[in-house]
């Protein structure tokens, strides 16, 4: 096996390895969007009702209603109103705290997840198809250094493979640096909202406490 093949095997590989960056790149993305839509309200308006209508219940210390109506709501701030409540008998302080870690590990975290390797599927995605460059290159230079006579078509595939990765790569980085950006200001937007939210809700026991 001389050294074009074994660039050729490669440049194969290199092309697998750009294919499985994008596909695990784009199932992140829409895991991402998916996860934040089903975390969030409609809208601010449809928050707002909701944290009304908690406070309301929480001021006429119906606990049992508000558990009611946030038992089955998947929703980030309802399930974390519900923690809260669940743990009333512990002081103000205490309360934050339990709210909070749950709030930046199960909420955040998993949100910071996605994004992370969405910004490394960014990342690879150049460094696959430098890679695939640098490789079709060096088989092109190949050709042109052995001394034999070599057909054009054969420098145009070797140079046709440092393209295509090159293109690849690229094609991967910028279309989901726009989607990273899009999904990161999503998640600032819900977590200003469950900020703005847990904030009402907390007021009570911190009032109470």
């Amino acid at each position: 096996m001389n050294v074009n093949q074994i660039v050729d095997r490669l440049a194969d590989a290199c092309y697998v390895f750009l294919t499985i960056n994008f596909i695990w790149g784009l199932y992140n993305v829409i895991m991402g969007f998916r996860r934040v839509k089903e975390l969030s309200f409609g809208d601010h308006d449809e928050q707002a009702e909701f944290v009304d209508e908690v406070a309301e219940k929480l001021e006429a210390n119906q606990f049992e209603e508000v558990e009611a109506v946030t038992a089955d709501d998947s929703r980030a701030l309802p399930q974390l109103i519900e923690l809260a409540v669940v743990n009333r008998q512990l002081k103000y302080d205490q309360i934050r705290q339990v709210v909070m870690e749950i709030l930046q590990r199960d909420v955040m975290g998993d949100l910071e997840y996605r994004t992370n390797w969405i910004a490394t599927t960014v990342k690879c995605g150049p460094l696959l198809g430098l890679f695939g460059t640098v490789l079709g290159m060096m088989a092109a230079f190949g050709r042109i250094g052995s001394g034999e006579k070599v057909q054009p078509y054969m420098i145009a595939h070797d140079i046709s493979v440092a393209l295509v990765c090159t293109a690849m790569g690229l094609g991967t980085a910028i279309p989901f640096n726009f989607l990273l950006a899009s999904l990161t200001t999503r998640i600032r937007v819900l977590q200003d909202a469950l900020g703005a939210g847990l904030m009402r809700v907390l007021d009570y026991f911190k009032s109470r406490g």
